[in-house]
């Protein structure tokens, strides 16, 4: 998803594009995705930097999702929905006011309802709840639909595609960036690489160490439902004390996810699922007539401080765009937007630059 953003917003500055896709665009990390467009709900106060970033990227999402409609003539599956964060019981209902607190305090847009109110917005909830929140800017896209949508109006732009194209290294020559090379031996000349690869960063040969982003998986699992009666049981995305339930407009909902050091551990394993599920229908109780259509697993891929890497790198014509973590759904539109802009020589505004990719020249590989 983020480097097919980035291709297609590299073709717009007018831009000769080839995207290397060693299997088939977004068929990893993009496919299991939730697809939660939720800053506010996300918010931390260490993160700060992230938590403009983030909002940035939601404001540009309407904009960005009607222009990749006229572009693609494709659906990504945009639902303005906003969020109720829930509580089932007095110790959760306290964490709640202390994130409205802090919302507040970040004069963040964000409600207290009582049970009652929270029901009458959301009648299919518990009549056990204790407290909810409501988060009214926050929304969701299809991360399926959104991928199909980007890789037809990349296509569209000009960008070529290659699918089955394994990057095994970066070519250097005089600390420039002359191309890569893919698996099978063949040589892509190229004056810039951008390095898109999420969790799989670490894999790629020829970057010096210091010049690296440290990326690990962080493995969360995520299970998709539909409703056969149709659409009404959940209107707005619903989090939980360690989960959510994103709504798909249609009948189709996705419940997720845990967060799992594994490294790259893509099974799908009982207990977690349990968990989740059992949360699910404590809150929403309608939620266990649903039919369950799959359980994935997929490797959010995460610096040592949890936010991206997103422009220029450590060598001449090295760009970065990866790390996204949690946010990768979110941060597409202006990632997109800042590492096309970083390809065109465009000065970097001030909202990136926690986020340049040199913050971790003094780490090792690996760290």
């Amino acid at each position: 998803m983020i480097g097919l953003a980035v291709a297609w917003r590299a073709a717009q500055r007018g831009m000769r594009v080839t995207v290397l896709e060693r299997d088939q665009p977004g068929a990893a990390t993009s496919w299991v995705a939730a697809g939660m467009i939720a800053p506010i709900s996300e918010a931390r106060r260490n993160e700060q930097p992230l938590l403009h970033l983030g909002l940035a990227s939601a404001r540009a999402y309407p904009a960005f999702v009607q222009e990749l409609i006229e572009a693609s003539g494709r659906d990504p599956g945009y639902l303005s929905c906003g969020t109720i964060a829930a509580a089932r019981d007095q110790d959760e209902a306290e964490a709640l006011d202390r994130e409205l607190a802090l919302r507040q305090s970040l004069e963040l847009p964000v409600s207290r309802l009582l049970p009652s109110e929270a029901r009458r917005l959301e009648p299919s909830l518990a009549p056990a709840l204790r407290l909810a929140l409501e988060i009214p800017d926050d929304h969701a896209i299809d991360p399926r639909k959104l991928t199909d949508a980007l890789a037809t109006a990349a296509a569209a732009a000009g960008v070529q595609l290659r699918t089955g194209a394994d990057v095994s290294e970066l070519q250097i020559s005089a600390e420039e960036v002359q191309g890569v090379r893919l698996a099978d031996g063949a040589a892509v000349r190229a004056e810039q690489v951008v390095v898109a690869a999420g969790v799989w960063c670490e894999s790629l040969g020829g970057i010096p160490a210091a010049a690296r982003v440290p990326i690990r998986p962080v493995k969360g699992q995520i299970l998709r439902l539909h409703d056969p009666a149709g659409p009404g049981l959940l209107t707005r995305a619903l989090r939980m004390r360690a989960g959510y339930v994103v709504p798909r407009g249609d009948g189709r909902y996705v419940l997720g996810a845990t967060t799992e050091e594994r490294g790259f551990d893509t099974t799908v394993t009982a207990g977690p699922v349990f968990e989740l599920l059992r949360d699910a229908i404590e809150l929403l109780p309608g939620f266990s007539e649903l039919v369950l259509d799959e359980c994935s697993a997929g490797l959010r891929p995460s610096t040592p401080d949890s936010a991206p890497a997103i422009g220029p790198g450590a060598l001449h014509g090295l760009h970065w765009a990866t790390g996204h973590y949690r946010h990768g759904v979110l941060l597409a539109p202006i990632t997109a937007q800042l590492a096309a802009g970083a390809l065109a020589g465009d000065e970097l505004p001030e909202l990136a630059a926690p986020f340049s990719p040199g913050r971790f020249a003094h780490l090792a590989v690996g760290a």
